[in-house]
């Protein structure tokens, strides 16, 4: 039986069973679908142009065609459309072959994984942050328009949301930062066509990224009113308990300065000791001692030495998977 598409390897068109009969169904977005609509029903009416005597019947196929126009201009047009699909899983062409020719890029995956909804998720959120901020460093030219659209747009979703929920306000600053002077560097590059669009585009990406730094640069931290317990109302022992879950020495020293007895417990030598034997190996140490005055080693100071020459430990607490059985990149 052949197949109803425009390609014969396609599964075929979708159609459904009307009162008028079969119709062609496309998948277009939810906010489309009155569009559509009404364009289905000027199929079979006729339009009047100019005079009354002049008359034109618009057939099917005038109404198809102008539907994908208005889908494409809708998503062209459209800012706040992050991407074309919302999946949660897609499968990784490793090589060309017969039926397909290229393979899965870096921009495929960025458009087609559900990362709106990754970024709302808690234990995703550090996880899609640390890989914008990979994609800013080394392969932001790699992407496509369409890649890069969506790129900045999701950006924009989770400044929206570090400023709302004021969530890990550091590691947004850390990652503008490094956008910011990416962009420096590739808009003086521009006339070797690093980059997809016109110029004044990127320019006005870069002043959005500074006016973001800015926001967050002025972003005051809202008190909390709890007649509750409190953290400082908590034992001691369960308090260093906390500190020894951190995994990052900066989240050790702002916790720290809540209050004195906060300060007193970062500053335990056997706390940076097992944060610098977590993040580093034994070797590593003994290339960069750093004893203090009274003649033992500063675990503080080494777990900062350290961490300019060797890359720590990342956690978090949900990420992309990859089946190598099947080579499907899924999220869990």
């Amino acid at each position: 039986m052949p197949f109803l598409g425009q390609d014969w390897r396609s599964p075929g068109w979708r159609w459904v069973k009307t009162e008028d009969g079969w119709k062609r169904c496309e998948p277009f977005s939810p906010a489309l679908e009155d569009g559509n609509n009404q364009l289905n029903d000027i199929s079979h009416t006729v339009i009047l142009t100019g005079d009354e005597e002049d008359e034109e019947i618009y057939g099917t196929e005038d109404c198809e065609s102008a539907a994908k126009k208005r889908k494409k201009d809708h998503f062209r047009n459209n800012t706040d459309s992050q991407c074309f699909y919302r999946e949660k899983w897609i499968y990784v062409h490793k090589e060309s072959t017969k039926e397909r020719h290229g393979y899965c890029t870096l921009g495929e995956a960025f458009n087609r994984l559900d990362f709106s909804s990754a970024i709302q998720d808690i234990r995703r959120f550090n996880y899609v942050v640390k890989l914008l901020q990979l994609i800013a460093k080394s392969q932001l030219t790699s992407l496509s328009g369409a890649a890069q659209k969506n790129y900045f747009n999701i950006l924009d979703k989770i400044v929206r949301k570090v400023m709302e929920d004021q969530y890990n306000p550091r590691l947004i600053k850390d990652l503008l930062q490094d956008l910011s002077s990416t962009l420096c560097i590739l808009i003086r590059g521009v006339g070797k066509s690093v980059l997809v669009g016109n110029i004044n585009i990127w320019i006005c990406r870069l002043e959005t990224i500074l006016l973001w730094q800015q926001q967050l640069k002025n972003l005051q931290m809202n008190k909390q009113v709890n007649n509750g317990l409190t953290l400082s109302d908590l034992p001691l022992h369960m308090l260093n308990n906390i500190l020894y879950r951190f995994s990052d020495g900066w989240d050790i020293i702002t916790l720290g300065q809540v209050t004195p007895t906060l300060y007193m417990l970062s500053e335990d030598r056997q706390l940076w000791k097992k944060l610098c034997q977590y993040h580093f190996a034994e070797k590593q140490f003994c290339r960069h001692l750093i004893p203090s005055e009274k003649g033992h080693i500063d675990w503080k100071l080494m777990y900062f030495a350290l961490q300019k020459y060797y890359p720590i430990k990342e956690q978090y607490g949900d990420t992309l998977h990859f089946c190598r059985h099947c080579s499907i990149l899924f999220w869990k």
